[in-house]
């Protein structure tokens, strides 16, 4: 009688040494650039060739791998000028941030984006001080839209999210018009004040060096809330129509703000690395009749993934409210290495 050995969870991915995973990444993205993008391997640093430059302020990121394009691949004009990632779902070290921001100085100063997890808030504030210390003049944004819930195992209040995308968007084009630094800390708060997001998942993702998902969910079962790193969300619930589950995760969007009938906004439906575009597409047109019957100007929509968790499946809405400036800010010129976008 044969033996039957039970299945497990271990997921298949592809993957030489998982310890060399971010590395060969960056690597991989450094060649498909060659003539746009430089890569220093000693500290995960991805910048614009032409990048600094004296009478530019440098917009600088960099959060954990595994998010992809977010944000190493949002380097390019009109965007970010450097991101130094740390490993899969971990903040870059000190050094990395510290590097990068000597490496993108300017006389007009560097932008630093910091999304709200404890490790990154750690991490770039200490690179702050060492920088400033040497003289260089540094602006923080903090980025914290994620209406899910206050305070997760990762973070101190609210985490950032998909929202991050406009505020990239919105100061790298106002640094490419030669704004000051302090005007583009001001650029970043507002989007940060006028941004919300809130994602939900169908199962969990595995990173390389786990070779098992960070959670499991049942046939029927969905996690409301989830966080990009696999945190939990606000609760588990059975599955539903997928209008429902829109509807639950617009309506807690909408009402944080809360957004006004008038209002001019950015609406995206951000996929978490294993939603297949058709579903996003689904997704949007149960957001966008939302936003038609709540009085919204829709006149900017984002649908593909710009925030994932690996190969999550699962998917986030983001809003945001777009005055004239912020607006022109969305509609300016930029290019990144993956178009999901500019």
């Amino acid at each position: 009688m044969s033996d039957i050995s039970a299945p497990t969870l271990h997921t298949k991915k592809f993957v030489n040494d998982p310890a060399n995973f971010v590395p060969e990444m960056l690597e991989g993205l450094a060649l498909a650039n060659s003539d746009t993008l430089k890569y220093i391997p000693e500290y995960n640093i991805i910048h614009r060739a032409d990048r600094p430059v004296e009478d530019k302020v440098s917009v600088i990121q960099g959060s954990g791998s595994g998010h992809e394009p977010a944000h190493v691949m949002a380097v390019g004009p009109g965007m970010l000028d450097a991101a130094c990632p740390g490993g899969v779902f971990s903040a870059p070290p000190m050094e990395y941030v510290y590097e990068c921001t000597k490496l993108m100085n300017t006389s007009k100063g560097v932008l630093h984006l910091i999304n709200n997890y404890q490790g990154d808030r750690m991490c770039w504030d200490m690179a702050r001080e060492m920088s400033e210390t040497d003289g260089i003049k540094i602006g923080t944004v903090i980025i914290d839209d994620d209406v899910s819930v206050e305070n997760s195992t990762y973070t101190t209040g609210r985490r950032g999210v998909a929202g991050n995308f406009f505020v990239i968007k919105a100061c790298g084009a106002a640094a490419e018009m030669g704004k000051e630094l302090e005007e583009l800390v001001g650029i970043g708060r507002k989007v940060n004040d006028n941004v919300r997001s809130m994602g939900m998942a169908l199962g969990g993702c595995t990173p390389p060096a786990k070779g098992e998902p960070l959670f499991v969910l049942g046939d029927d079962e969905i996690e409301v809330g989830i966080g990009i790193h696999g945190e939990p969300g606000r609760r588990r619930d059975r599955m539903k129509p997928a209008d429902a589950i829109v509807e639950e995760l617009f309506e807690a969007v909408a009402s944080d703000i809360p957004f006004e009938r008038g209002d001019n906004v950015g609406l995206m439906i951000n996929g978490l690395g294993g939603t297949p575009i058709s579903e996003l597409y689904l997704l949007y047109r149960k957001a966008a009749l939302l936003a038609k019957d709540r009085g919204y100007n829709v006149i900017q929509n984002y649908i593909g993934e710009y925030c994932t968790s690996l190969e999550m499946p699962g998917f986030s809405i983001t809003i945001v409210r777009l005055d004239e400036e912020l607006e022109s800010l969305m509609k300016a010129p930029a290019s990144v290495p993956i178009r999901v976008f500019a």
